[in-house]
């Protein structure tokens, strides 16, 4: 028996057994989805696949919303929510990816090729379905005696949801309309919760009148995120990181035994890809949750170990999002530099600080030079005087950045110039010493930038000759007298007039201090 027939007896019998003003088959919507599911497992091609879809958009459209899903009249003593979570559980195993056995978690995009088409027919049931289930909100079951159980669409949202973000974004599975598909039913989703967003979804209400379903989805997921599973379908990790994403605090904290594990597992992995996924939910985590839950059981420590072995990596896209992730721990595990007692001992920001800054004096990877440059500037201001502690390395790092030029963004020059900016600010009593080193590196480089004929922009240009210039005035504020002999005989003998701009505007603020 196919489909059409399945519908054909539904309507006999309808009109045998029922009057005009309650149209209801008269056998148990089990019964009818029990025959979809046969049918839809035996269809082997798909166009006979396609077209079962077909009838059952047809099915859900034209059936009576009471018996599809309320627990009474031909449904009475069934579990609704339990069959139908069956029912679209069966149609999403149709989308679900190829069992990935490499080592990589990869799979070629043409082994994804048939995904697309499919996810996009399943979207479209499950968008007629989750309209009929909120219809079914306001309805009330025929027999009073009966006591309504969990609505069928809440039962639902966990594994719908899932789907639907398997298919939000570009992935080698998706396609513009899959994706389009995708949003449409995850917009559903959200409104049929009652919810303002998906955030709102997962968490529930700040009233605390709802309860969101991420702790549900967590449940569902975890069989996938064990350290022996994870890598067996590909989508399994992107769904985790951006569901993950979408809950704050207070709400993450609830779920942290679930969620941190899995983060430390994908981020130990031996491809960079993961380890910057696993590192991004490990920072959202850090971020999200309070210090006294992380240093609980000893997770910061842990947390702390694993990130700073990702130090050693030559990977910039890796260290880009190590080092923010280790510097918003480090507010976890230390105490700021200002309550760090007396005498103040070297902590984990002097270990991790040092690591990076030996890094730096040797590494000449652009890309790498400037991610370095750019997360700098933060560990200066949370170490504050402290810095001091490492001068002798940080002034070899300073200088050597400045010597190179990264044209034509000139991120690491400009990141490193800030470094400067704030190393002066801070460890002033400790930077006299240092006054010619540090001048004759700023005057060389106010010379290469002002006689620069690269692809340099001339905003970028003029940014770093900002910069040098603000140098030249923090050190004419504390060594006024000094930068003034060695800044005169430059700006004398300077044939360059932007270099004598900068020089000047020098000059005479230290003239107007004396």
């Amino acid at each position: 028996m196919d489909l059409s027939e399945i519908l054909t007896k539904l309507q006999l019998e309808n009109k045998e057994t029922s009057d005009s003003t309650s149209p209801q088959p008269c056998i148990p919507v089990s019964k009818a989805l029990s025959q979809i599911q046969h049918l839809f497992r035996a269809a082997t091609s798909p166009k006979s696949q396609e077209g079962i879809l077909k009838d059952i958009r047809s099915f859900l459209s034209a059936a009576d919303v009471h018996w599809l899903f309320s627990p009474c009249c031909q449904n009475a003593g069934l579990n609704i929510g339990d069959i139908w979570k069956e029912f679209v559980n069966s149609l999403i195993q149709h989308t679900i990816l190829p069992k990935c056995e490499l080592d990589s978690g990869e799979l070629p995009e043409s082994s994804y090729q048939l995904i697309p088409d499919r996810a996009k027919n399943i979207t479209e049931v499950l968008l007629i379905l989750l309209s009929k289930a909120a219809a079914e909100k306001h309805l009330n079951p025929c027999n009073s005696t009966v006591v309504p159980e969990t609505s069928p669409a809440s039962t639902l949202l966990p594994s719908v949801f899932i789907f639907a973000a398997t298919h939000l974004q570009d992935y080698p599975w998706t396609t513009a309309s899959s994706r389009f598909a995708a949003n449409k039913l995850m917009d559903l989703l959200v409104e049929t919760a009652y919810c303002k967003n998906v955030r709102e979804l997962l968490c529930g209400k700040q009233d605390g009148g709802t309860t969101g379903i991420f702790g549900a989805v967590l449940e569902l997921q975890r069989p996938e995120l064990k350290k022996d599973t994870w890598k067996l379908n590909q989508a399994t990790k992107h769904v985790f990181l951006w569901s993950l994403l979408q809950v704050p605090r207070p709400w993450l904290c609830v779920h942290l035994e679930h969620v941190f594990p899995a983060s430390l597992i994908i981020s130990d992995d031996y491809r960079t890809e993961n380890k910057v996924l696993g590192v991004r939910c490990l920072h959202h985590i850090v971020m999200n949750v309070p210090a006294a839950d992380l240093r609980q059981y000893n997770r910061a420590q842990v947390l702390y170990h694993a990130l700073f072995n990702h130090l050693y990596t030559s990977d910039a896209d890796l260290i880009q999002v190590v080092l923010p992730c280790m510097l918003d721990l480090l507010q976890v595990l230390e105490n700021p530099s200002h309550r760090a007692g007396d005498p103040r001992k070297p902590n984990r920001y002097d270990e991790v600080l040092r690591l990076i800054l030996m890094h730096m004096e040797m590494e000449h990877k652009i890309k790498l030079r400037r991610v370095y440059a750019r997360n700098l500037p933060p560990f200066i201001e949370r170490l504050g005087i402290l810095i001091a502690r490492h001068l002798k390395r940080l002034e070899r790092v300073i200088v050597g950045f400045l010597e190179v030029c990264d044209a034509p963004e000139e991120e690491a020059r400009l990141y490193v110039l800030k470094t400067l900016e704030s190393t002066i600010r801070h460890a002033w009593p400790r930077i006299a010493p240092r006054l010619h080193v540090l001048v004759k590196s700023l005057v060389n480089l106010l010379y290469d930038v002002s006689t620069d004929c690269s692809s340099t922009p001339q905003t970028m240009k003029d940014e770093l000759l900002e910069h040098v210039t603000r140098c030249l005035l923090l050190l004419s504020e504390l060594c006024g007298q000094d930068l003034q002999a060695v800044l005169g005989g430059v700006h004398g003998s300077c044939s360059d007039a932007r270099v004598s701009q900068c020089l000047e505007k020098v000059l005479q603020s230290m003239r107007c201090l004396q």
